[in-house]
């Protein structure tokens, strides 16, 4: 059933993505999301990028026509709620490194504070196009995790794709588990380093969705459903997945090459 509350503050993270911040008291965990619904334009999924307590909040890039209103949206502005849905991330890696590229960090800080909370350490390879639009730079550095980063156009840390920075830490420091969100191609990547290095990944990933409770078929993704299956998967799942960072499919259900 939806909710509709109001948002209670907007917070400009970068250029082009806004978090959400507002209250909502059904319980959550890191990884999972909601149905966000904007009265008069769409419902879409969003991972929840504060989980904490009773005054949730998402993270929103601007993608589409519907993300793009969201970031318009204001304190005191209505929006309808339900879920959260999907699976959670396996918070028990004492040693996690975690590579997030673009809005992806959204969906991974949540967890990476409970990580450090329980006495674990993090690392994050954090990876943008441009120093700006580095997302939650400083709230990763603030919980504790150590924090290197890379730009494509050079404008801060490592000089290049974000998986440049994971594949070298990989090679220089054991961890327990890898945890990674952002464009699929990169993640396709990250789960190929980890593979080499025997280190298993958990990746978030993200399909066109409609019910959230895997009746539509909309998220197929291979033999599982995003919504209900995932988001978050495993190594084994991501690799019996051919499509995994090659194809994808639009709203109208065609299968179309990242």
């Amino acid at each position: 059933m939806r909710t509709v509350v109001r948002v209670v503050e907007r917070i400009e993270e970068t250029p082009s993505t806004v978090t959400l911040r507002f209250p909502y008291a059904p319980a959550a965990e890191p990884g999972q999301f909601v149905m966000l619904w904007i009265p008069g334009d769409d419902e879409i999924p969003m991972s929840l990028s504060y989980v904490e307590g009773d005054r949730k909040g998402v993270t929103v890039k601007a993608m589409g026509a519907t993300s793009r209103h969201v970031l318009t949206i204001a304190p005191g502005d209505w929006i309808g709620l339900r879920g959260p849905y999907g699976n959670r991330f396996d918070l028990a890696p004492r040693r996690l490194l975690i590579v997030a590229g673009g809005s992806g960090a959204a969906v991974l800080a949540p967890g990476a504070e409970r990580v450090v909370a329980g006495g674990g350490s993090v690392v994050v390879a954090l990876g943008a196009t441009r120093a700006p639009e580095l997302l939650f730079r400083q709230r990763f550095a603030e919980m504790g995790a150590r924090v290197e980063v890379a730009t494509d156009d050079a404008s801060a840390g490592f000089a290049g794709y974000v998986t440049g920075v994971a594949e070298r830490l990989l090679a220089e420091e054991p961890f327990d588990a890898v945890w990674t969100c952002g464009p699929e191609v990169m993640m396709r990547k990250v789960l190929a380093l980890a593979d080499a290095r025997g280190v298993p990944t958990f990746g978030s990933t993200e399909r066109h969705m409609k019910c959230a409770i895997g009746m539509c078929d909309a998220c197929a993704f291979g033999p599982f459903h995003v919504c209900t299956d995932g988001p978050v998967f495993s190594s084994g799942q991501l690799r019996s997945v051919p499509d995994f960072g090659v194809f994808h499919r639009d709203a109208a259900g065609r299968r179309v090459r990242f």
